[in-house]
């Protein structure tokens, strides 16, 4: 993969849990957050939103059935390995809020989060 991939889910999703219900992901809203204050990010990775129905094919086509959680950054090839939280037939992957704001800065030169 020559780009980073960046997983989120579609906003105003029903959970059948809870019927009549609208919902939005807070983890993913955090990160759609980081989108409109550093606009660079659309141009330098690939932005996909996936419905919150699962099974979600276009993250398991690249990470598995079992790390199809949202939101999820999926490494290109040239991602250093300390960056991720999990691997998947070689293909490296932050699932974590942590783990994605450290990545996005540490690989598309946006401000890093204050500890």
């Amino acid at each position: 993969m020559l780009r980073d991939k960046l997983f989120l889910l579609n906003k105003d999703f029903e959970d059948p849990a809870y019927p009549g219900e609208v919902f939005y992901c807070w983890d993913c809203v955090s990160v759609e957050g980081l989108l409109k204050l550093y606009p660079s990010l659309e141009t330098s990775l690939d932005i996909v939103r996936v419905d919150w129905k699962r099974p979600r094919p276009a993250i398991i086509e690249l990470i598995g059935e079992e790390n199809q959680n949202s939101p999820v950054l999926v490494f290109a090839d040239d991602a250093p390995s300390d960056l991720a939280d999990g691997e998947y037939k070689g293909r490296r992957f932050a699932n974590t809020i942590p783990s994605i704001r450290k990545a996005l800065a540490a690989r598309h030169a946006i401000a890093r989060a204050h500890p």
